[in-house]
């Protein structure tokens, strides 16, 4: 039940926000979801337990692994590389941890890239390749195909993320310009073993999407590849496109090279998502799912939402819409301001709502970073009241002309509403929650009821 001192309720509801929050994160984290699909090791003196952790949650998917390991199957010949977003390291004691840029690539990338590659490649007949995948492995596995170059990736990188292209168009590049993804990497270690255990940050979780699905079949062509490309403004240079198109195509499905190659899913955003519906049936919201597989631009899943929240409150519902998936930003000319796709969200949400009272938001990324330059003070996202846009306006704040300028970040700061975690060490994009009305309304009939 929530007090009925104004204060009181909007004090309860924030810290109700964060709790389903708080228990969307739970349900991803590598503690939770790892332990039960690992595999029986090579035994001692017959081969080595060989660890690939690539994404934001590399280095606890590494760790957790460890202490599994080192509990159930002591002296398992364990060894291997986690390669994570800066600011994502955990303390491991067999799995060497490199950090390296994202969303945006760089030089540690490739380094940490090349030596994952050495290590692909000394798996051998009686070891086994434990491949830990998770969000952000796209950007953090940088070893462009022969002909291309760093600078190459980090062009083309920076042009996709600024077009507003959704994330399976954008992979489809990525996988194609790699040494690693689309299938590469388990074209390396081939003809050995491995299992590839992964949490999906993608929509749809599509094996070939997460973190571009190094150790799986790639469904895109290159004729798909020229046509995103050929959509870039500005354009790609025509020597970067020539010798793009002149690369090979990447392993397909039924190739030989998949034949040792096992695949897992061990958490997703509808697992999220359902653990927050969980919390929020018990604290007396009726749940409304959208699903984990929204994507678009921010700004427009935002006015679509903010129709549901308005006609949930005129039939005087108390729920908790709820949905995941990855909105997007579509940047135009000027420089940008501050923020990411969940806080710009929260504030085209706010301005759709109109103030509207007995609506509270929360928007986020369950990784703990939406947005920003990537460091681990970076906010998670940013919570919406019913007066955030008085409190907004009484600061002499233009929320219209922030939201136009992408300044999402700059608007909830003054405010004091952004939601900053630090790094959850996981990640299955993102999570959004609207609740409407409050836990002690009572429907005043049957056609009130959710």
């Amino acid at each position: 039940m929530t007090g009925n001192d104004p204060e009181t309720r909007e004090q309860e509801t924030r810290a109700r926000l964060k709790r389903l929050y708080g228990a969307a994160v739970r349900d991803a984290l590598p503690e939770t979801c790892l332990p039960p699909h690992l595999p029986v090791p090579p035994e001692p003196g017959h081969g080595r337990l060989v660890v690939m952790a690539i994404g934001k949650a590399a280095a606890s998917m590494a760790a957790v692994a460890e202490d599994w390991y080192d509990r159930h199957y002591p002296g398992t010949h364990l060894e291997g590389l986690a390669l994570t977003r800066y600011g994502h390291r955990r303390p491991t004691r067999h799995v060497e941890v490199l950090e390296a840029g994202h969303p945006v690539p760089d030089a540690a990338g490739e380094t940490a890239s090349k030596r994952l590659l050495r290590l692909a490649e000394w798996v051998g007949p009686e070891d086994l390749a434990l491949v830990l995948l998770s969000g952000g492995g796209s950007a953090l596995t940088v070893q462009p195909m022969p002909g291309l170059t760093l600078d190459d990736e980090i062009w083309l990188t920076r042009a996709l993320l600024a077009s507003g292209k959704p994330i399976g168009d954008i992979n489809a590049v990525r996988k194609h310009i790699s040494r690693i993804k689309g299938g590469r990497l388990a074209e390396v270690i081939h003809p050995a073993r491995s299992l590839t255990l992964a949490i999906s940050d993608v929509a749809g979780d599509n094996p070939s999407t997460i973190a571009s699905g190094p150790t799986v079949p790639d469904t895109t062509s290159k004729a798909r590849v020229e046509g995103v490309l050929n959509a870039l403004r500005p354009p790609v240079p025509p020597e970067l496109m020539e010798r793009i198109l002149a690369l090979p195509e990447t392993p397909k499905p039924g190739d030989e090279v998949f034949s040792h190659a096992s695949y897992k899913l061990i958490a997703s955003g509808t697992g999220s998502l359902g653990a927050a519906a969980a919390i929020a049936r018990a604290e007396g919201y009726q749940p409304v799912a959208l699903g984990d597989g929204i994507e678009g631009e921010a700004r427009g899943i935002a006015e679509a939402h903010a129709k549901l929240a308005l006609n949930a409150r005129a039939e005087g519902k108390c729920v908790a819409i709820i949905s995941g998936g990855e909105a997007g930003v579509t940047f135009g000319e000027g420089e940008p301001g501050k923020g990411g796709p969940n806080q710009e969200y929260a504030l085209a949400l706010a301005i759709a709502l109109g103030g509207a009272e007995g609506i509270y938001a929360l928007a986020a990324d369950t990784d703990g970073i939406d947005g920003g330059s990537g460091a681990a003070e970076d906010p998670a996202g940013a919570i919406v009241t019913p007066d955030t846009l008085k409190r907004a306006r009484e600061r002499g704040l233009d929320p219209e002309a922030m939201l136009a300028r992408h300044d999402s970040g700059t608007f909830f700061g003054e405010l004091g509403d952004l939601l900053t975690t630090g790094p959850s060490y996981t990640n299955v994009n993102d999570f959004r929650v609207i609740l409407v009305g409050y836990p002690e309304s009572e429907p005043s009939g049957p056609e009130d009821k959710a």
